[in-house]
């Protein structure tokens, strides 16, 4: 499945040219893509093509290219962006993002 399937390409592309050159905001990201008003089982969908290694978490590594997940265009997230991402998703304090934190997260 790809994120196409569950998103519409035009979305990705505006949400993600959005943040080309701005520092990436995860929650706005979420609603330009249209993924805070899908259900929490569509989220749950993207969350898996996310979760690139198939591990049921998305950990810092895959964190970091999580916008290629979205689309091949998308740019790599720096060092800083990927750290305040975590934290505003991990609430259990794991150093990973289980795939109901990610709900959470969109959903706030």
């Amino acid at each position: 499945m790809s994120m196409t399937d569950l998103l519409k390409a035009e979305e990705i592309k505006k949400a993600l040219d959005a943040f080309a050159a701005e520092t990436f905001d995860p929650k706005k990201f979420f609603e330009m893509v249209g993924l805070k008003a899908m259900t929490a089982e569509n989220v749950k969908r993207v969350f898996k093509v996310l979760d690139v290694d198939g591990s049921g978490f998305i950990e810092e590594e895959e964190l970091k290219y999580v916008l290629k997940g979205f689309s091949q265009e998308g740019r790599d997230l720096t060092d800083d962006e990927t750290r305040a991402f975590l934290k505003a998703a991990d609430k259990d304090g794991d150093g990973k993002i289980g795939i109901d934190e990610f709900e959470v997260l969109v959903h706030e």
